[in-house]
């Protein structure tokens, strides 16, 4: 390979590596800036107690929650499982029911003013009948969150499953391909996108429904924790607490969001094919 065809392989890689430390110097510098003006407000107002400096919040961040090994295991270790045990039940309960409904539209017809009807209910309004009917342990929690959050993945399978194109379905049948085959070769991969998209948006649900199923009835937990150190008027641990819960938020969004890359990487394709 002659020194002019090496250069011009090497300089698309080289275009691509650039623009992404672009893009992460750019995001960095919007957050730095954030952080900078929290802080510059904070030390004008000059109240420590209600509006806590960023350097007094992360300094207490760091050693409430990422030092000290006790504290995983006491608050941030059990709220993982429940969040992680009532998302996963809903995303299997969404994912199998979603499918079952979106393939018939007379199922879809009769289901939708139940699913509606339900959907509506805010689910902290049900924590007093889930501690009557499932007592105060994990499994209310659980079922607190999986109730909350089956929604939008529910809605999102079904509106994917029905919205698949005929064609696809008929050309199918063309090749005489079984059912199973075909739901899991053309439906389930056509509705992936939607179905990726209510995913997100119920995780983002979840985290919420774990700190309100904390608050009530617990004794760990890092919804517990937040709300003992409101009633202990220990503002610095309540902004740690917070920032705990943006840091788990982001993380799982980010695991989510690679998965999601790594699965629809031939969706992607397609559509860059198409444009």
């Amino acid at each position: 390979m002659s020194f002019a065809n090496a250069d011009a392989a090497i300089r698309p890689r080289l275009a691509g590596i650039g623009g992404w430390l672009g893009g992460v110097a750019l995001r960095l510098s919007v957050l730095a800036a954030l952080v900078l003006a929290w802080q510059v407000v904070t030390m004008l107002v000059d109240d420590p107690v209600s509006w806590p400096t960023f350097t007094d919040v992360a300094a207490r961040f760091w050693d409430k929650w990422a030092t000290d090994p006790d504290a995983w295991l006491r608050s941030l270790v059990p709220s993982m499982a429940r969040l992680l045990g009532g998302w996963l039940g809903a995303v299997a309960v969404g994912i199998v029911v979603g499918t079952l409904i979106g393939l018939s539209a007379r199922a879809r017809e009769y289901v939708n003013p139940i699913v509606q009807f339900l959907r509506a209910i805010p689910p902290p309004a049900l924590l007093p009948l889930f501690i009557v009917m499932l007592g105060i342990g994990d499994t209310m929690k659980a079922t607190m969150i999986l109730f909350g959050v089956v929604w939008p993945i529910l809605l999102n399978t079904v509106d994917g499953v029905s919205s698949v194109e005929p064609l696809l379905r008929e050309t199918g049948r063309v090749y005489r391909i079984g059912f199973r085959d075909e739901l899991l070769r053309i439906i389930l991969p056509s509705a992936a996108p939607k179905i990726f998209a209510g995913l997100r948006v119920s995780l983002a649900i979840a985290v919420i429904l774990m700190v309100i199923s904390e608050m009530v009835a617990t004794v760990n937990g890092v919804g517990f924790e937040l709300v003992q150190a409101q009633r202990s008027f220990r503002s610095l641990d309540v902004w740690a607490t917070i920032v705990l819960l943006g840091i788990i938020g982001y993380t799982l969004n980010s695991i989510l969001a690679a998965v999601e890359g790594v699965v629809l990487s031939w969706h992607r394709g397609a559509m860059g094919t198409r444009s």
